[in-house]
């Protein structure tokens, strides 16, 4: 038992190794057994949501938390629409992009991209055979882009949108812009989720295929699982906070708060992986789920001057006094900390909250 634990301490621990070209660190079956225990963790987590959602429904109680609870012909449109926009089409589309870039850029043969895109845990699936075969540097750029050009294109459309409209019309529930008002959403896709995480058809990969990196091995699904799911708890967190936020700022700054918390967050995140995967050497070790849980130096300095450079640009061009820059510049820094610090796959969830605590305690220290 003592060997069985201390090897699944290695999975989601780090490989300490410039480049994986030994033996992977643990056997197949441990990893897949992280995989597992991730699955029923979210399994529990969603069938408890499912369970509070239908009690709200049958009992007709009102709360403050998601004040939708209908399942009326528009919602299930509203929600079906988005599944079949975002994680069906757009993901078709980013499984095309990630499975050509393999193909003629990494060299991937067709059984190598089957393996790439298949859940990873019917069969064992090793970086190392992978990374002694083909330049990493190349796999990480592949993989980098599939997630990065999946979530960040309609990401960062999405939060000009609601920027540009909390600029000309203020909202008290500002904070909670980015997240879904009805919890019907969060099941939904909770459940679809759940039941492709061990499938390996196309339409699986189209959900799963773009944003799992072949650098996580056996543990990808879990790390998008994982992530997609504190995503949900987020929106739990947020409500309480955001209802604060809304007492202590006027609203012609609610757009301001809302790009500090969101776009702070966005801007690190997606720019320390892109730093890290183009230009840094993998040499810090970190914790996650991930088979491989490596960061660079280039990417946590290329994520911290971005955010800087937002924050700060974004408080300059609003004309805010002096201590708003004293927040642009703490906020980036935390950003930066918790995108290396937070085990990966927690990290989404730790820097979003994170900002909007930073930004409740400037309101209260400016009272």
């Amino acid at each position: 038992m003592d060997g069985r634990a201390a090897a699944e301490r290695e999975v989601v621990g780090a490989v300490g190794q410039e480049e994986v070209t030994g033996p992977p660190a643990s056997p197949f079956p441990a990893r897949r057994r992280v995989a597992d225990r991730v699955f029923r963790g979210v399994l529990l987590f969603n069938t408890a949501l499912t369970v509070f959602w239908i009690y709200l429904l049958v009992t007709g109680a009102h709360s403050s938390v998601f004040p939708n609870y209908r399942v009326d012909l528009p919602a299930i449109a509203r929600v079906a629409s988005g599944i079949l926009v975002f994680y069906v089409l757009w993901g078709f589309v980013w499984y095309g992009i990630k499975a050509l870039l393999l193909r003629r850029w990494v060299g991937f043969s067709a059984d190598e991209r089957r393996q790439a895109f298949s859940s990873r845990m019917h069969e064992p699936f090793e970086v190392a055979d992978f990374t002694s075969r083909y330049p990493e540097r190349r796999i990480r750029i592949a993989d980098m882009i599939g997630r990065r050009g999946r979530f960040i294109t309609l990401g960062a459309a999405g939060f000009y949108y609601l920027y540009l409209t909390l600029e000309s019309q203020p909202s008290a529930n500002f904070a909670t812009l980015f997240l879904a008002d009805n919890l019907f959403d969060a099941l939904a896709t909770g459940w679809i989720f759940l039941g492709f995480y061990y499938g390996n058809g196309r339409l699986a990969a189209a959900f799963y295929g773009p944003q799992s990196r072949i650098m996580d091995g056996v543990l990808a699904r879990a790390n998008c699982l994982l992530i997609s799911t504190l995503w949900t708890g987020f929106k739990f967190v947020m409500v309480p906070i955001g209802a604060a936020l809304a007492t202590l700022f006027p609203p012609a700054q609610f757009a301001v708060l809302f790009a500090l918390i969101w776009g702070s967050y966005i801007v690190v995140d997606t720019l320390a992986e892109v730093g890290g995967s183009m230009f840094g050497r993998q040499r810090i070790r970190v914790w996650g789920i991930g088979d491989v849980n490596r960061k660079s130096i280039a990417g946590t300095v290329t994520g911290l001057v971005a955010g800087l450079v937002f924050c700060v640009g974004l408080v300059a061009s609003q004309g805010l006094p002096a201590p708003w820059y004293a927040l642009a510049v703490v906020i980036p820094i935390s950003c930066t900390l918790l995108e290396l610090c937070s085990p990966r796959g927690t990290d989404d969830f730790t820097m979003a909250t994170g900002n909007a605590l930073l930004c409740l305690g400037f309101g209260l220290l400016m009272q």
